[in-house]
């Protein structure tokens, strides 16, 4: 067993779930009789590399702490999108970084985040091995847009999607109560995977109503057809309503809200992506003639704690504190993940992959959740998402809102 001090660093894009998981690794490492003093990185890698730490073991008082922050939305350590270089090509960087370990004592390193973060995770345990140096480097995944490889799911997915689809129904009751001709079009985040958008369909399933359409990343998007889809929408009822991805590309691969967009990239080269349903509405009122309006869901989606799904906060809890189990077991380079046992009853285990094989690679819609049409998504594709929306979380308000914890 290896005794030595451990850190937690929080990456990427905040959730509702993303505190759970924190929440889970510190109740694990309390637990363990190997760990001295836990560590807590202010805005990830890069705080980490400003020695911005602080001591977990003083700032959570205890199990009403641990339960708050569990239920707190978005990053409470906050967060970063720092790509380190490549091992083989600067060493600068991780010598930096590996002198912090030493003094600090570090001997275990959690990573929680997405896609971006795993390569972290990765670059980080393959120094530690290039080096000798001891240690245990574990990912824990956390992305609303479900894309990270070798998992059934992430945490934060299922939060995302129980607001989204909880939304896209309320904007559906909204919709119908008028008789003038008018399309909504309905902004869903998902640069590169249609997970969140086609979450929009879930009221499908139970409350008799639905968007017309959902087009996601995962198929071109063709204008000609969608004022097909839409002609054929008008002849059913007079409010029209489709989801659309912000990522969604022509059959060039170019972004269909390229006009809109800045052109400005992140760090990992991802552009940022916004407008896309504004570009989509002026096409969709310059063809029809007819009212039109967009609804951008934007950060709501991230962050949206009060109708949080309970399975979603328990399970970023469950493998937050798995993750502790395995480090101590003597595993590295390794992220946590979830594999579907049965679907009903619903039912997952947690398991470790190589990170290896998942750092900087993507997770799309497969092509059984896709319509034939391209415009919307398959039943199968709404019994997957189903049960990771559910339950309901029971929050402490005060004042009228819920209670949040801080280390501030």
């Amino acid at each position: 067993m290896l005794f030595g001090n451990a850190v937690i660093g929080q990456s990427g894009g905040p959730t509702a779930a993303i505190n759970a998981s924190l929440a889970g690794v510190i109740r694990g490492l309390f637990e363990a009789g190997c760990i001295g003093k836990i560590y807590g990185m202010r805005n990830g890698v890069e705080g980490l590399l400003q020695k911005r730490l602080i001591d977990l073991r003083e700032a959570i008082k205890g199990e009403e702490d641990l339960l708050l922050l569990s239920y707190t939305p978005a990053a409470a350590l906050g967060s970063c999108r720092k790509k380190l270089p490549e091992v083989e090509s600067n060493d600068v960087v991780y010598k930096k970084l590996f002198s912090i370990f030493e003094e600090y004592g570090i001997r275990y390193f959690f990573y929680i985040g997405g896609n971006d973060s795993m390569d972290t995770v990765a670059k980080v345990s393959a120094y530690a091995e290039k080096v000798g140096y001891e240690m245990r480097v574990i990912g824990v995944p956390k992305t609303i847009d479900n894309d990270v490889v070798g998992t059934d799911h992430t945490p934060g997915y299922g939060s995302s999607a129980k607001f989204i689809a909880t939304s896209m129904q309320e904007i559906l009751r909204d919709c119908a109560v008028y008789t003038v001709p008018a399309v909504t079009v309905v902004e869903i985040m998902g640069r590169d995977a249609g997970w969140l958008t086609a979450a929009s369909a879930l009221p499908r399933l139970y409350a008799n109503v639905a968007p017309d359409y959902v087009y996601l990343p995962e198929r071109p998007f063709d204008f000609e057809r969608l004022y097909e889809d839409i002609a054929e929408a008008f002849k059913r009822h007079p409010n029209v309503v489709i989801g659309v991805s912000e990522g969604i590309r022509f059959a060039d691969g170019s972004y269909v809200g390229k006009a809109a967009h800045s052109g400005v990239r992140d760090v990992f080269g991802h552009s940022y992506l916004s407008g896309t349903g504004r570009v989509v509405e002026r096409a969709i009122k310059d063809k029809f003639g007819c009212k039109t309006r967009t609804v951008e869901l934007s950060i709501l989606q991230r962050c949206a704690s009060h109708i949080a799904s309970e399975t979603d906060l328990k399970e970023a809890q469950m493998v937050g504190r798995s993750a502790v189990e395995h480090a101590i077991a003597g595993e590295t380079g390794k992220m946590m993940a979830f594999e579907r046992v049965s679907d009903s009853p619903y039912e997952v285990k947690v398991i470790s992959n190589d990170i290896k094989i998942i750092a900087n690679r993507m997770r799309k819609v497969p092509d059984e959740f896709i319509a034939i049409s391209g415009n919307n998504v398959t039943d199968e594709c709404l019994r997957y998402i189903e049960p990771l929306i559910l339950g309901e979380p029971k929050l402490e308000f005060v004042g009228g809102i819920p209670r949040h914890f801080s280390f501030i």
